[in-house]
């Protein structure tokens, strides 16, 4: 088996894209939607402080001078529950946010690799032009998920085979991550949810590899805030160096 096709070849390609986010030409498609993302988190704090400190501030006089020590616990109490929120939902919502910007952080990732971008360059009215064969993929990416999805879990209610079943669903998460990511770069190049899945079907290890490093990293405080944009760009290479040139029948 060729190295390149060993599993371990796909937590590189992982690697790969953490490693291309330090090129200053891609810092702006990894930093615009993160400051959108501080910037909304900020605004909701903002707002959800001014609440609460309107609600302290009702409450306050109406308590004893020997009670007054509540009201920094009440603050404290606050802050805590505040932490947590932003903690576990910020990586959520900085990916749906970036998403938008991942078509054209694959391009130019890929005009950094190859010094030539995607056909169309990633143009408004291209995109345009596409978005009802886009939805129509979405919606067949869908249906693929769900096909699969539903007997995987199932299995989780069977006896004995219930104990494989947590490794399937993992092989299977891992495979729509990497089908996920790779949509960006191929989908610039027009190929479609059926032609990305008979592309990465010639190199299934290598695919599963990548997308399990993705599953892997998301599970990582802090690293997942960067591993949409990682995951990009290293599908993006993956693309170039393994994909794109794969003619095998």
């Amino acid at each position: 088996m060729e190295p390149l096709h060993h599993p371990l070849s796909g937590f590189g390609y992982l690697l790969a894209g953490f490693r291309l986010l330090l090129r200053p030409a891609l810092w702006p498609y990894v930093l615009l939607p993160l400051a959108i993302n501080i910037l909304v988190f900020g605004l909701l704090l903002w707002l959800a402080t001014g609440q609460f400190g309107a609600l302290v501030d009702t409450l306050t006089p109406s308590l004893p001078d020997w009670l007054s020590w509540l009201t920094w616990l009440l603050w404290l109490v606050f802050g805590l529950v505040a932490a947590i929120i932003v903690f576990f939902t910020f990586a959520l919502v900085a990916n749906f946010i970036a998403a938008p910007f991942n078509g054209l952080l694959a391009e130019a990732v890929e005009r950094l690799l190859t010094n030539t971008a995607p056909p169309g360059g990633g143009s408004l009215r291209q995109a345009l032009r596409e978005t009802p064969q886009a939805l129509f993929d979405e919606l067949r990416k869908l249906g693929y998920f769900l096909l699969w999805a539903v007997p995987l879990g199932l299995l989780f209610l069977v006896p004995f085979i219930n104990l494989a079943a947590p490794l399937l669903w993992a092989l299977f998460s891992a495979w729509m991550l990497a089908l996920q990511y790779l949509d960006y770069p191929l989908g610039n190049h027009g190929l479609r949810f059926a032609a990305q899945r008979r592309r990465l079907r010639r190199q299934p290890l290598l695919g599963l590899g990548f997308g399990a490093a993705v599953l892997l990293a998301t599970l990582v405080p802090l690293v997942n805030l960067m591993v949409m944009p990682a995951a990009v760009a290293g599908a993006t290479r993956l693309w170039v160096e393994r994909l794109q040139q794969d003619s095998t029948p």
